[in-house]
């Protein structure tokens, strides 16, 4: 009996001390079919529209009325098909250089995959229209694109593509190494063109040089971990599974990720050509395609690990979601085991993109909008200080106090940052309990209230301006 106690109080208080409480709040909409999100070293957020253009939003919110690219003219759009990525170059600040992942206009059926570069105009705003393609990949079918674009620390350029399309993947591409399709792809873009890394597994024979790793069904999303280089893809299954996979760094070349023998950790097509399973790139967590507690569960769609500073209990967790069930999942890793809790937000889309800014803060896309992650959870590190912290009026209209208690002489600061999560100001050397500062001088609007203790610690509240 006693070891059962012991196992419930450390559950218990597992949860109250990690689980999460994700929110989000709305950066910018009125977009066109938002699929993707990058930043090109700086403070502007750059949302890519499925059919062929790229705007910036700035750090205020605002959204430029020039676009930075329009390549409608050279996009199909519709279905799965469109511009679907953009990775800007490591160099970015002097090459000015970018690549974007599209489907072209040449067929409604049986389009062709792109990736070209584009470069930076005299206009930090806009881009260049003129187009250096790098590859031209033919599409059996018009589903299965990929399209995520992503630089890894090695400095190469990642391609994930899918397996052409169709279901079943039917003329069992994925396997074949003879075809760029249902791959990630490695290549070296510091030229004028492209070459091919010379760690590349199939650079001399048994394969198409471009290669990196096979056996992706349709790759939604891939990130680097910005802390350690380790790659994540989330590939969205047939009708059984959705996976997630994790190679330290960016995996060993020749990976084999499994399909079509094999739906995440499990047999789909196993016939005696396929690869034992025991010698594929196993996904570190899967999840069943079906029914959820909070709605149909059919299409992940990949994001990012937290990296971030204004939320330290996200730190290490890897974020995703799943188009149907409108959920935003959590992967965890604790002692080698992984686990996903999910949460349903309060704001509910079809979410279809991760985005990660320079500070590492996360963002995530569906409909016509971007919206800011946030955790208004607090740390448990400081119980004491946790529940002494009292912040009212809340919503305020015109001042506000903060309580600390009488654990005040362990605070060494506390911040107020908008929902942006842009520093509005620091209060330092505080000497009493409370303290009270007007708020009439701000937007209406949603604020944090970051405490640091004398720990180093954060501890987080909301703060509502009506």
């Amino acid at each position: 009996m006693k070891t059962i106690y012991t196992i419930f109080l450390f559950y218990f208080f597992s949860l109250f001390a990690f689980s999460q409480n994700l929110e989000l709040s709305l950066v910018a909409n009125n977009f066109n079919e938002p699929v993707e999100m990058a930043h090109a070293g700086d403070n502007r957020l750059f949302v890519v529209e499925k059919r062929g253009v790229i705007k910036i939003l700035n750090n205020d919110g605002s959204v430029n009325a020039t676009p930075f690219l329009d390549i409608r003219n050279k996009v199909g759009a519709g279905g799965e098909r469109g511009l679907l990525g953009l990775a800007f170059a490591p160099d970015y600040a002097t090459s000015g250089r970018f690549y974007v992942n599209y489907t072209d206009n040449s067929s409604s059926d049986t389009p062709n995959t792109v990736i070209a570069r584009y470069s930076v105009s005299s206009n930090l705003d806009i881009a260049s229209t003129t187009e250096t393609v790098l590859l031209t990949i033919p599409q059996p079918y018009n589903n299965h694109n990929g399209g995520k674009l992503a630089f890894g620390t090695d400095g190469f350029l990642y391609i994930a593509t899918g397996d052409g399309g169709s279901g079943g993947d039917p003329g069992n591409r994925s396997q074949n190494r003879n075809t760029l399709l249902g791959k990630l792809l490695r290549i070296d873009v510091s030229g004028s063109t492209y070459t091919i890394p010379s760690t590349n597994p199939y650079i001399s024979s048994n394969g198409l040089p471009e290669i990196f790793a096979i056996g992706l069904r349709n790759p939604w999303k891939l990130s680097f971990d910005r802390s350690n280089g380790d790659l994540w893809i989330a590939d969205v299954g047939q009708s059984a599974y959705e996976e997630i996979n994790k190679s330290i760094g960016s995996g060993t070349p020749g990976d084999n990720y499994g399909w079509r023998c094999y739906e995440g950790a499990n047999d789909y097509n196993n016939q005696s050509s396929c690869p034992p399973m025991s010698s594929t790139k196993l996904p570190v967590s899967e999840y069943n395609y079906g029914n959820g507690p909070n709605g149909f569960r059919c299409s992940i769609t990949g994001g990012y690990v937290y990296r971030g500073t204004m939320y330290p209990n996200l730190l290490g967790k890897y974020l995703f979601a799943d188009y149907c069930s409108e959920e935003i999942g959590l992967l965890t890793e604790n002692g080698g085991n992984w686990t996903i809790t999910w949460q349903l937000p309060t704001i509910k889309r079809s979410w279809v993109s991760f985005g990660e800014d320079i500070n590492g803060e996360l963002y995530i896309v569906g409909g016509d909008g971007v919206y800011r992650i946030t955790d208004s959870t607090l740390s448990v590190s400081n119980e004491e200080i946790v529940s002494s912290f009292k912040l009212f009026p809340n919503p305020s209209n015109g001042e506000v106090t903060i309580n600390f208690g009488v654990h005040f002489s362990n605070i060494e600061s506390f911040s107020i940052k908008n929902s942006l999560g842009q520093h509005i100001i620091t209060f330092t050397n505080l000497n009493s309990e409370k303290f009270s500062f007007s708020t009439k001088n701000y937007s209406k609007g949603l604020y944090f209230i970051e405490i640091v203790d004398n720990k180093a610690l954060k501890h987080v509240k909301k703060l509502l301006i009506n």
